[in-house]
């Protein structure tokens, strides 16, 4: 069997446990924006997770230094990763269901392509062009679902301008992270500067946004905080990296379907979603547009 076999337990195990996480985190952050504003709930987040990725580096003997261009990368990877992308998810939340933002970010395989094309000079096949023009139709028919469902369409329009703002401050992220200098870093000593860098603006921008801290005292919060801190950032970020390296960024990649699926699954049972013949069909095109587009992805040598 080959050794990234996606069969191998070692490859298995790890993509299935990235997916299941990955995949519930839409709904436990639901339960966030409701008890403290969105700003306030990404800082507490990260304020967690920050200090347990440098104990994980520590523990795994990764050096930290790394090095004034490191610093600047980390600081582009949390400004757009750990602040950028968590804020507009989280803010996105407010007006489409968990599952419809996770679908959006699914996506983000299309920016991807063409500021890894422009940066990386990376080409984009007939196949990826194929499957992308099927995922986005297959959204386009589960946003009209979801606009005809919600009582203020604007509302969910918002809601679709602030999912893509996530999207692509998540896609200019996992592209600048993969430039010569990141692949010269240990990737958990890269994450755990950069989360720093994303917590401190984190900080920064909720209070400016939603004034002085907001500390909610339901233990149901902090519980759903610490699950999205520990297992959503500490345990999926260094997993899935690891995936990249085993896999390559495409077969990896399949994991954004994986979750989606789950995501969309959570929303119908706790959200209460309500499917029809539109959103069903908008689902089954974007999952068969991710996989044909993601499936004309090489694995990385």
């Amino acid at each position: 069997m080959n050794e990234d076999s996606l069969l191998r337990p070692a490859v298995a195990l790890p993509f299935l446990l990235v997916s299941l996480i990955w995949g519930s985190t839409w709904w436990v952050i639901t339960g966030q924006i409701d008890a403290a504003p969105a700003g306030w709930s990404v800082a507490w987040r990260f304020l967690l997770a920050t200090p347990a990725m440098f104990v994980v580096a520590a523990a795994m003997k990764r050096p930290l230094r790394i090095g004034r261009a490191g610093h600047v990368l980390a600081m582009l990877v949390g400004i757009t990763q750990f602040c950028g992308n968590y804020n507009f998810v989280y803010s996105a939340e407010m007006y489409l269901t968990s599952g419809i933002v996770a679908v959006m970010i699914a996506l983000m395989l299309v920016p991807n392509a063409l500021l890894a094309r422009v940066l990386l000079g990376q080409p984009i096949t007939r196949r990826f062009l194929v499957g992308s023009g099927i995922a986005i139709a297959g959204i386009g028919l589960l946003l009209l679902h979801e606009a005809r469902e919600a009582p203020l369409a604007g509302s969910v329009w918002l809601g679709v301008v602030l999912a893509l703002a996530a999207m692509l401050c998540a896609s200019v992220s996992n592209v600048i992270q993969a430039n010569e200098t990141g692949r010269k870093l240990a990737m958990v000593s890269l994450l755990a500067w950069a989360m720093l860098y994303g917590t401190l603006a984190d900080i920064a921008v909720a209070w400016l946004r939603d004034g002085p801290p907001v500390i909610p005292t339901a233990p149901r919060y902090w519980l759903g905080t610490a699950y999205l801190a520990v297992f959503g950032s500490v345990v999926t970020f260094p997993l899935y990296y690891t995936l990249i390296r085993k896999l390559g960024a495409g077969r990896a990649a399949y994991n954004g379907v994986a979750v989606v699926v789950i995501a969309m699954l959570l929303s119908t049972v706790f959200e209460g979603y309500r499917w029809s013949l539109l959103a069903g069909t908008g689902a089954g095109l974007a999952t068969l547009g991710l996989i044909v587009a993601l499936s004309a992805r090489k694995p990385a040598t």
